[in-house]
């Protein structure tokens, strides 16, 4: 059974850091592109990041570069995304999705149930 779990979400002050991970099971994760999206409150989901399946390539919407990085480690089934100087305004829920090709293209076909972030003082 394909999975995928957030983790690592939670409250945390404006200018602080949080790292997500998003662990699989129920297939080898090396042999595919992830990504990872927000949706936050009365707004449509945003795709923040993909990284391809060798970790060599990785790509960042506006509002996740310069801030936000996406690693993975294969051997324990797992991405990450670090995520810096945080502000109110990326207050969401944070999805990994699984991308069917090794790299993004965007058709992701299985989604995680999320982990909730709260940028708050």
């Amino acid at each position: 059974q394909v999975q995928l779990v957030e983790s690592g979400g939670g409250l945390v002050q404006p200018g602080g850091s949080l790292r997500l991970s998003c662990a699989a099971s129920g297939f080898t994760l090396a042999d595919y592109a992830v990504g990872w999206f927000r949706r936050a409150p009365g707004k449509e989901r945003e795709g923040l990041s993909c990284i391809s399946s060798s970790g060599g390539i990785t790509y960042y919407s506006d509002s996740a570069k310069g801030r936000f990085t996406i690693s993975r480690d294969n051997a324990k089934n797992t991405v990450y995304l670090q995520m810096n100087r945080l502000k109110p305004e990326d207050t969401a829920v944070y999805y990994c999705a699984r991308d069917p090709s090794r790299i993004c293209l965007g058709n992701y076909n299985y989604w995680g149930q999320g982990t909730q972030v709260t940028v708050s003082s």
